[in-house]
């Protein structure tokens, strides 16, 4: 996937843990750990908020987008 998620370079710079953001944010440890992993799909815009809120920072400073090879999905929607 292209967009690599730097939510647990953040918190090292914020010297905050997991759980406490997990807590402030209000979220599961395990959700937290799944998004700083990369191994969601999405992100609800009022969770990101909460985060950009506990860390002070802004969505671009935990998101980040990689160029690379675009992954397939059947050529479906592109107008080719």
């Amino acid at each position: 996937m292209p967009i690599v998620v730097t939510l647990d370079v953040m918190l090292a710079r914020r010297k905050m843990r997991s759980r406490e953001l997990a807590e402030r944010v209000g979220i599961t440890e395990a959700n937290l750990s799944l998004l700083k992993s990369g191994k969601v799909r999405g992100v609800r815009f009022d969770n990101l908020s909460a985060i950009c809120q506990a860390l002070d920072c802004q969505p671009g400073d935990l998101l980040t987008w990689v160029p690379g090879p675009e992954p397939e999905d059947g050529g479906e929607g592109h107008g080719d």
